[in-house]
């Protein structure tokens, strides 16, 4: 059985029209890669948007959620774990505030910081939209056998790893 031509493909073909003397093999994977993160961001939008919530405010429920009771961690530890600014993560916590799925009060352990916490309704909302966000990654995983998933896996984990020293 043969896998069908992608719209990569399509592009290496060009290339190698134009520019014959160019290696396009990184210009393949990581082609597909961009494709496939914009495909799967796409549908894990759709799968969260059934919850009121973008993948950005997922993000920080999840990563809350991850954080095990009391499910609390400060503005700056969610800032750092999920990479963005302190302006960038006012935002997503004003709304996830006004939502009810998270409360921010004074952190015990420092008089001059913040302390962010699930609600309850925020604990059953991210339970319940990491279940649906991973039946829809492993919807789209199932084009694969256990054994090429794993394979993937440890290949894309050397290859972040590279690419991230």
């Amino acid at each position: 059985m043969s896998t069908p031509k992608d719209p990569v493909d399509a592009i290496i073909g060009q290339w190698a029209t134009v520019r014959p003397d160019l290696d396009t093999a990184a210009m393949e994977v990581f082609g597909r890669i961009f494709r496939l993160a914009r495909a799967m961001g796409d549908r894990m939008e759709k799968a969260y948007a059934r919850y009121g919530i973008s993948r950005g405010e997922f993000d920080v429920l999840a990563t809350l959620r991850r954080s095990d009771a009391p499910y609390a961690l400060s503005p700056r530890q969610l800032s750092a774990t999920l990479m963005l600014t302190t302006g960038g993560m006012t935002g997503r916590l004003d709304k996830l505030e006004r939502a009810g799925l998270l409360r921010r009060s004074p952190d015990p352990h420092d008089r001059r910081g913040l302390q962010v916490t699930l609600t309850d309704e925020g604990l059953r909302l991210i339970d319940e939209a990491v279940g649906a966000g991973l039946a829809v990654q492993t919807e789209s995983l199932s084009a694969l056998d256990e054994d090429q998933a794993g394979q993937l896996s440890g290949l894309l984990r050397q290859l972040l790893a590279g690419a991230t020293d």
